[in-house]
């Protein structure tokens, strides 16, 4: 029902937009016919009767029709069978009560249906169908909700209800209370006939006179009494209601004679034996606030009559409520002030007589102890004191006045106490009203009292007197003091009182000091609230009469004196001389809230003071004259200072400063104990004075003496470690008032100290900056306060006394302090939260600005723009800051307004570009506000509208898959977040909410939604520019985008897209070398959207910082946020991209965990230990995917990357372990108490464990190594030419341990274990843990394709080892894992070939394609014809497999021999080949066949034309050509290249055929016109292929698998290097073809056309040097030659002359012809090329411009070779298992050595990365310039021809 309400109320608010919901309400409702009514069709009818109550409905009043309608039907509902089944009765009675509630707001015409029901039947229910029971329901609802009606239909209802009574004796008392009340409702609305009228007064009339005699009866069932009690008030009701509705003529008469017998009822009420029952009091004030009405209506005699019955009834109520107030007396009140009220213009003279009947009372001279056997009379003193009070009139109060003060004054001894007692409460209340006379009087009164209590408190006379008489009268006269404190209102009064009890306390205490014996605390003490409470609105910073402050100060001295004061010291001391009295105590705080400072011209003039010289009196007992006294007094200051001054410094203080300075001490620390240190004189918390104000006042006065001025410097540190310790423990207190309170508290105490700075006095200003120093670090949310901001930038330096305008040193020296304390405060608040600290930043120049402070403005932007921020090598920051964290720097550039991709540098002026963005946001709120005043009509509420429309477009684009316009987006975001803030006014919304919330929404959901780096800069921006702004909307903006975030990871977007093609680089490498099935690119850039995330994260990182120490709610919803981030099912991406802000991500978890050190979260200590353990069981879970490098194209966020992860390392290594030792058994010693910690239990989050605190420092240690690992990596990623050398490279962990951390991590997550031995390949002992685990629990590792290498192995295979059963069930590897095992190594064991065959068969054809070379060699091995057979499969599926397959089975038809002519031992594999072959043919269908022959005879006739060319003279082999390529006719149009399936060949280039030099061969280059086969058709194409007889391509084939491979890598992983593996296909015995690179030329052919060398030819080709054409072209073969030079590294590729260099047309590098790799070389491997790759001195021309290697592009080079590297040590095992099929083949490249071996080495397995890339360096430091590559290029342009 909540929300139909909701609704509703939307509806009233905005009725003419929201008009088609409620025709929507009234569809809901029940039909007429309806027979059995629903729950929401019954909360649609009381949804619409309420909104038409609210005189809102349609056009066609379509509310109105439909409760009318229901009205209509509404007799059925008297029936169970309408109601829904699951409707109780007490359902039921809620909705009549709230159905009619409504109705009865309506028209007659809904009245006039409720009239049309069928009364008689309701009231006589149990004679007819109806239920009794709801019957009964719907008249009680009826009765307290009567409608409006008809005088007709008032005659008939009040018929039939009288009908009840003529018909028949009614049984029921509850039906006639019913039935009186209806009566008495329609006697109130309408006029009934006259007949109707009499009878019933006659009715009413009857039962009124029975109740006298009712109520003497004997005591009966209390049930029958109350049903009783209640018709009779029914029926009076109805009596009153029916003489007021009689006609004024002749009405006097009838009205006397009732209120004769109404008062005679209402005196049986009185003395009935029942009078104390509930509902007899009930029935007595409902009887006189009857007669009350009825004889103020009337008048006259009635009244008179009435004032006199009501005297003596006063009188009896006073007596009865000697012991008891009840109702009763509160009726008799309450009715005689309303009577007052009522006749007091009309009949003065009756009212006199009565309050002055009553008042006389009091000078009746009764002997009150003599009155026996009667009643005793009580005069009416609380009574009339109680009509003063509530009346507020002054002439009552002078009636009445005389007779109380005459009777106190006048009173004896046998006046009772109690009566006395009576009448100083009397008095002491009606001084509250301010009559100015009553108020002197009393108080003298009082006063005098007081005194002679003193005065007599040690006389004989007084001796004899009760003592508890006594206590009663002085606690009765000091509560009487606290009344007039209390309800005094009159200012120039309470000044006057607040003189008067100072005074009097000043001479109690002069009093009791004086006397020999007692102690004065007893009378000085009850005194002390009403001081407090008089006090209460003093301001003490406000000038105080010399006179007061006196008072004041001899108040204090007698506090201090008596031990008046609460102790000051924690813990409290046992002894001391302390009255501990609470209501004494409290008061006194109270008190110290309201002195001002007890600060005197001099110590001379202290000594001499009056009140003081008693205190010298040797003969006073207690004065401080006394050296005893003295010493004491000594003693406790010693001990209230702390121990703070010295010994000898405090004995020269004599007794009456030590005094003094004790009563300083107290009042001073007191006022900080009490409530903070916030005084009086505010109009709320947040704008009351700093106690400091007062406390520093006494350091002011010149020539004070040392020892003074030590123990007042001491007081200023005592009463600052007071404020501290009161500050520190609300801590955990929750909720909005005690954050409120403690928060203001914190902010008045730093802005005084902030504007105290600007003193004269040195030391004063010195301690100032100590303290607030002290604040500042103690409480840093004080950093982020707006107020204190406000002090610091625009209070210090200008707000400065004017006496010292003319003093330049004092002015220098405070701008100087100022600037100084301004600037680290800065630095430290952007060292914790930079967003939030710009945005206020901002925020206070856009207020500088706004109020014209041109020289403020300009002073504090000259100072913010001096202050620089970085986090690169000038460092300002120690430590784990928030600041040095990248996520945070990311949003803090954001924040400023600064856009991310154009912040290269680290260190950047963030303040500056604060300073030109808090410009833009004035003229945003300046343009707000313009555009409202140009046209009033152009309102709030238009503007906000327009601005959530806009930004829902915005939303609308994103979800369309639309690109949102990021400059459009900044500017509606940057006019919606103005347009908001200038609708906040004192923190509310002055537009219409809904719209305002509306908006607020969207403008926190946009940026979330979109998920782009640009919308989250924007978002980061206003967020920042919201809460700066407008603080209070904090919790709301936090709430919200903790929603946003939640959004995101059930949408799976960003960060949380654990999607599997969101992984990152081995999605692009599947299934090729990395296990799992190939997924399509993402529908958005996964990188951009974890770019927008780390920017969201750095943001609320900065929030966390600002409320974690003074919001509780905010807290909190940082703690829903890690409860849905952590659960136990993964929900992150493992983009390696994602590394830094996941980790950041899970720092930001841990430090919120630690708040439970904190006290602020001690109650969810429990909970955030759960919390804690999710956070380290998803930050281990990160661990569960092999490492991964990515490079984002983003300047430093690679080093940001890094530094993310080593933070969250430190974090954990200076984590404090809550558990600081174990025993034996693993159990926690915590706090020096032994602990079980769920041992033996099954944890939550880890599940069984045997010590959950060793398991818990066991997975710390863990988690650590692996941050520590992963930090390394990336750092070497980020700095790849870096010398440093990562402290955690090397670690120095015994195998033991090494041993332990692969349990740990295997019992977490068996990958993060298999993570762990790929993070550490050289590691023994964790790889033999790992396997040994593996192969245990085998059968939980199904799902895990990494564990195979461990259990499959060539030992588990020689042993045919059960652990091979489980390949059947395992999950699928990569395509190379698995041509690994069709090695011989692995003997074609079935349940392995088994494995493998399941894997190719599992991916498409079109994927395998690629390791076609390896499949064909694996026949070799094929004993069981297995691997045959899944190709023979797998040519069924794909024709483009079958003619691959079937090309390269013919490329390994080569017969090979050896010296003596013999054939090899490869005829049993020729002959599988030309098998297998034949059986490819064999499958084809007929169209499949068809396509085949055409295919293979258009490339067999253009490979036949160099075997023609042969024979012909070299001079016309062109022409030879071009004859027989216009004999090759196209045969269909679905031919394709047999290097490129993919392009469809749709014509010859009949002139393009030519003939290349060769030795004894005539290869020939032929020109294809060519389409993309999936696009356009018509989109032709040139694509030239050399076609080859008598060359075997087979190897070029191998090292250009190996090329594709790295550049797939190097893709995946996002490094720009560029490598091109162009095609070639063996398509026969010696035969092939080869793509060739287009728009190449080879740098022989280069050469030939100029001298000069790679450098002239670039600047030929593309301009001159530092062009923007030849830097492209420099980037281009920089890039190029990298990428080449990783695959030079590890193919090892020879004979590298300029023939087999190629430079395209963009300047990059192509190497080609691969005849010499691994260990061969040209010369009969010689191998005079040394280096890795060649760089000769032309390119490094180009590579190095310095040629020193210290250029920025040659360190590029050096870079891009060791990340290209890095990223194929990755990938290691499946580059090697790609060549290592490929040794039995007979390639010229495995006829030499060990190629696979050293390839392994190669790789260098067993280095770390920055090892790795430290033997990189070391490989392009050595082929740089390499004499032995000058060489071979010399050798080859004298031997070949070959330009070098």
């Amino acid at each position: 029902m909540e929300g139909w309400t909701e609704l509703c109320d939307m509806i009233v608010e905005n009725p003419n937009k929201l008009w088609e919901n409620l025709i929507w309400i009234c569809r809901e409702c029940p039909q007429p016919k309806t027979a059995r009514v629903s729950r929401s069709q019954l909360n649609a009818v009381l949804s619409v009767a309420r909104i038409i109550s609210s005189n809102v409905d349609t056009a066609e009043n379509h509310g109105k029709s439909v409760v009318l309608d229901f009205l209509q039907t509404l007799d059925k509902s008297f029936h169970r069978s309408f109601w829904p089944y699951s409707f109780t009765l007490k359902s039921i009675s809620a909705f009549y009560c709230s159905f009619l509630g409504y109705v009865s707001c309506l028209s007659r015409q809904f009245g006039t249906k409720v009239s049309e029901l069928r009364w008689d039947e309701i009231m006589s229910s149990g004679d007819s169908d109806l239920d009794p029971e709801i019957c009964r329901a719907f008249l009680v609802a009826i009765s307290q909700n009567f409608p409006s009606i008809q005088p007709s239909d008032g005659d008939r209802l009040t018929a039939i209800l009288l009908h009840q009574f003529t018909q028949k004796e009614v049984a029921y008392l509850e039906q006639q209370e019913i039935a009186f009340k209806l009566i008495t409702h329609i006697l109130g609305k309408v006029n009934v006939d006259s007949k109707l009228h009499l009878h019933v007064r006659s009715i009413a009339k009857k039962h009124l006179q029975s109740m006298p005699a009712f109520l003497k009866q004997e005591p009966v069932l209390k049930s029958i009494v109350n049903a009783k009690m209640y018709v009779y008030q029914a029926a009076a009701k109805m009596e009153i209601e029916s003489l007021l509705s009689l006609e004024t003529d002749g009405r006097k008469k009838i009205v006397l004679e009732a209120l004769t017998l109404l008062l005679d009822a209402a005196d049986a009420c009185l003395k009935s034996v029942w009078r104390k029952m509930k509902t007899c009091e009930e029935l007595f004030g409902s009887l006189l606030s009857g007669i009350a009405k009825l004889a103020v209506a009337t008048g006259g005699q009635p009244l008179g009559l009435f004032l006199f019955r009501l005297k003596p009834m006063v009188l009896a109520v006073c007596v009865q409520s000697v012991r008891n107030q009840g109702i009763i007396y509160e009726s008799v009140c309450k009715l005689s002030c309303e009577i007052i009220e009522s006749v007091w213009d009309k009949d003065r003279a009756l009212l006199d007589t009565f309050i002055l009947g009553l008042a006389s009372i009091i000078r009746e001279k009764n002997d009150y102890e003599d009155q026996v056997g009667r009643e005793k009379e009580v005069p009416p003193v609380q009574l009339l004191a109680d009509i003063c009070v509530a009346v507020k009139k002054s002439q009552v109060a002078d009636m009445i006045f005389p007779f109380l003060i005459e009777s106190l004054e006048e009173g004896d001894a046998s006046t009772p106490l109690s009566l006395q007692l009576q009448l100083l409460d009397a008095v002491s209340r009606i001084a509250t009203l301010g009559v100015e006379t009553s108020y002197r009087e009393t108080v003298a009164l009082m006063i005098r009292g007081y005194y002679s209590q003193i005065s007599t408190g040690g006389s004989v006379e007084r001796k004899t007197s009760a003592p508890k008489s006594r206590t009663e009268y002085v606690e009765t006269l000091a509560a009487g003091f606290l009344t007039i404190a209390s309800g005094l209102m009159n200012t120039k009064l309470r000044a006057d009182y607040l003189h008067r009890l100072l005074s009097l306390c000043s001479d109690v205490g002069l009093t009791s000091e004086s006397r020999s014996k007692g102690n004065g605390a007893d009378l000085l003490g009850p005194l002390l609230p009403a001081v407090a409470e008089i006090c209460s609105d003093v301001d003490p910073t406000s000038n105080v009469e010399p006179s007061l402050l006196k008072l004041f100060r001899n108040l204090w001295f007698y506090i201090a004196l008596f031990g008046l004061a609460p102790p000051i010291l924690k813990p409290r001391p046992v002894g001391g001389p302390y009255m501990w009295n609470t209501q004494w105590s409290l008061a006194v705080q109270r008190i110290s809230q309201g002195t001002p400072p007890l600060v005197v011209s001099s110590v001379k003039w202290l000594e001499d003071e009056l009140e003081l010289n008693a205190l010298h009196n040797s003969d006073s007992s207690r004065g401080t004259g006394n050296k005893i006294v003295a010493s004491t007094q000594r003693n406790a200051l010693s001990i209230a200072l702390g121990g703070q001054v010295d010994v000898s410094t405090m004995n020269t203080i004599s007794g009456v400063n030590a005094t003094y300075l004790l009563a300083v001490a107290l009042l001073e620390i007191i006022r900080f104990t009490s409530n903070g240190g916030i005084l009086n004189g505010g109009l709320s918390v947040s704008d009351s004075p700093s106690a400091f104000s007062c406390v520093f006042e006494y350091l002011k006065p010149p020539n004070l003496s040392p020892a003074v001025s030590q123990c007042l410097t001491a007081i200023v540190h005592r009463a600052f470690e007071a404020a501290v310790s009161w500050l520190e423990d609300r801590i955990s207190l929750t909720g909005k008032d005690a954050s409120i309170i403690k928060e203001s508290t914190m902010c008045a105490h730093a802005c005084f100290l902030i504007k105290n700075m600007s003193q004269r006095d040195e030391h004063i200003r010195h301690i100032s900056v100590n303290l607030l120093i002290q604040i500042r670090d103690k409480f840093p949310q004080v950093l982020w306060s707006s107020s204190c901001l406000d002090s610091l930038l625009f209070s210090v330096p200008h707000n400065t006394p004017s006496v010292a305008a003319n003093d330049p040193a004092w002015t220098a020296a405070v701008r100087s302090l100022y600037q100084k304390v301004v600037r680290e405060w800065i630095i430290i608040s952007l060292s914790y939260a930079p967003c939030t600290s710009q945005g206020l930043l901002q925020d206070k120049l856009c207020k500088a600005n706004t109020l014209q402070r041109t020289q403020t403005t300009t002073d504090v932007v000259s100072l913010l723009t001096e202050i620089k921020v970085g986090t690169g090598k000038t460092e300002i920051w120690s430590g784990i800051k928030t600041a040095n964290i990248p996520a945070v720097m990311a949003a803090a550039v954001s924040a400023s307004g600064a856009k991310l991709k154009a912040s290269e540098a680290f260190n950047l002026d963030i303040l500056g570009t604060s300073v030109v963005n808090a410009m833009l946001k004035c003229n945003h709120i300046g343009h707000i506000a313009g555009l409202v005043r140009l046209d009033n009509s152009f309102g709030n509420d238009t503007l906000i509208s327009n601005s959530v429309r806009r930004l829902q477009q915005f939303v609308n684009t994103a979800e369309k898959g639309g690109e949102v316009d990021k400059l459009q987006f900044r500017e509606t975001c940057s006019h919606a977040t103005s347009l908001l803030l200038s609708n906040l006014q004192a923190g509310e919304p002055k537009t219409d909410i809904k719209g305002f919330s509306r908006l607020l929404r969207l403008l926190c959901w946009c940026p979330a939604y979109i998920l782009t780096s640009d919308a989250m800069e924007t978002g980061v921006f206003i967020w920042t520019w919201l809460v700066s702004a407008a603080p209070q909307l904090g919790s709301i903006v936090l709430s919200e985008l903790v929603d946003a975030w939640t959004w995101t990871i059930d949408s799976k977007r960003g960060l949380f897209a654990s999607d599997v093609r969101y992984y990152g680089p081995a999605t692009k490498l599947r299934p090729q070398i990395s296990p799992g099935e190939p997924e399509g690119p993402p529908d958005s850039d996964p990188v951009d959207q974890i770019v927008a995330h780390r920017l969201w994260l750095g943001f609320l990182i900065d929030r966390f910082e600002v409320v974690r120490h003074n919001s509780m709610e905010q807290l909190l919803l940082f703690g829903r946020l890690f409860q849905r981030s952590t659960n136990l099912d993964w929900c992150f991406t493992h983009h390696p991209a994602a590394a830094g802000t996941f980790f950041s991500l899970m720092l930001l978890g841990l430090k919120f965990c630690s708040c439970q050190r904190k006290g602020n979260m001690h109650k969810f200590r429990r909970g955030l230990e759960l919390l804690e353990d999710r956070i380290y069981r998803t930050s281990l879970g990160w661990f569960s995917r092999q490492p991964e490098w990515y490079d984002v194209g983003i300047p430093n966020f690679c080093q940001s990357e890094a530094q993310s992860v080593s933070i969250f390392a430190q974090f954990l290594l200076n984590e404090r372990s809550d558990f600081s030792q174990f025993d034996s058994k693993g159990r926690a010693h915590e706090n020096g108490q032994l602990t079980e910690l769920m041992d033996h239990h099954h944890h939550p989050v880890w599940g069984k464990m045997d010590s959950y605190a060793v398991g818990k420092e066991k997975r710390k240690q863990l988690l650590l190594i692996l941050c520590q690992h992963e930090s390394d990596r990336l750092d070497v990623w980020a700095q790849p030419i870096s010398s440093k050398n990562s402290p955690y490279s090397r670690l120095k962990i015994s195998s033991g341990k090494w041993t332990e951390h692969a349990k740990t991590a295997f019992s977490v997550d068996p990958r993060i274990a298999l993570s762990l031995a790929s993070r550490f390949p050289a590691n023994i002992a964790v790889k033999s843990e790992v396997t040994q685990l593996v192969q245990a629990h085998i059968v939980d590792l199904r799902t895990i394709p990494e564990a195979l290498p461990y259990f499959v192995t060539p030992k588990s295979v020689e042993e045919n080892s059960v652990l091979l059963r489980q390949l059947p069930h395992w999950a699928a590897c990569s395509i190379t894992q698995a041509l690994e095992f069709l090695t011989p190594t692995y003997k074609g064991h079935p349940r392995v070939m088994a494995y493998v065959l399941r894997v190719l068969e599992s991916y498409p054809p079109e994927r395998v394609t690629f390791f076609m070379p390896q499949l064909v060699q694996s026949l070799r091995y094929d004993e069981g014809r297995l691997v045959e057979g899944y190709l023979l499969r797998a040519t069924q599926r794909s024709d483009i497999f079958a003619h691959i397959l079937t090309w390269h089975l013919q490329g390994e038809s080569v017969q090979e021999t050896v010296k003596d002519g013999a054939f090899d031992k490869n005829t049993s594999f020729q002959a599988i080949l030309s098998e297998v072959r034949q059986h490819i043919i064999d499958g084809f269908s007929p169209k499949a066949l068809d396509m085949f022959k055409r295919e293979f005879d258009f490339f067999e006739k253009v490979t036949s034309i160099s075997g023609a060319l042969f024979p012909l003279p070299k001079e016309e082999r062109r022409a030879g050509i071009r004859r027989e390529l216009e004999k090759i006719k196209m045969q269909g149009e679905d031919l394709y290249l047999p290097t490129a399936p993919n392009k469809l060949v749709k014509g010859i280039q009949i002139d393009s055929g030519i003939t290349l030099q060769s030795a004894a061969k005539v290869p020939i280059m032929i020109t294809f016109n060519v389409v993309d086969r999936d696009g356009n058709q018509n989109d032709a194409k040139p694509q030239a292929c050399i076609f080859k007889v008598g060359d075997d391509c087979r190897q070029d084939v191998l090292a250009l698998q190996v090329i594709s491979l790295l550049r797939d890598i190097f893709q995946a992983v996002g490094l720009n290097l560029y490598l091109f593996p162009y095609g070639v296909l063996p398509t026969g015995a010696g035969r092939g073809i080869i793509e060739v690179v287009p728009n190449t030329r080879s740098r022989s052919q280069m050469g030939e056309s100029t001298d000069g060398g790679l450098y002239e030819i670039f600047q030929e080709e593309f301009g001159p040097v530092g062009s923007p054409s030849f830097e492209t072209a420099r980037g281009n073969f920089l890039t190029s030659s990298a990428g080449y030079a990783v695959a030079s590294l590890l193919l090892q590729p020879k004979d590298r002359h300029n023939g087999n260099l190629l430079y395209d047309n963009m300047g990059r590098l192509v190497h080609i012809d691969f005849g010499f790799i691994f260990e061969t070389s040209p010369g009969g491997n010689m191998r005079f090329e040394s280096a890795h790759f060649k760089l000769s001195h032309e390119m490094t021309q180009l590579l190095d411009p310095s040629g020193n290697m210290k250029s920025e592009s040659w360190h590029q080079f050096v870079s891009l070779c060791v990340k290209g590297y890095l990223a194929a040590r990755r990938y290691m095992e499946g580059i090697i298992s790609t060549v290592e099929m490929m040794v039995e083949s007979g390639l010229p490249c495995f006829s030499r050595g060990d190629p696979i071996e050293k390839l392994r080495k190669r790789f260098h397995p067993e280095m770390s990365e920055r090892e790795a890339a430290h033997f990189m360096i070391h490989v392009c430091t050595d082929a740089y310039n390499k004499w032995t590559t000058y060489g071979y290029d010399l050798i080859q342009y004298l031997q070949q021809g070959i330009e070098k």
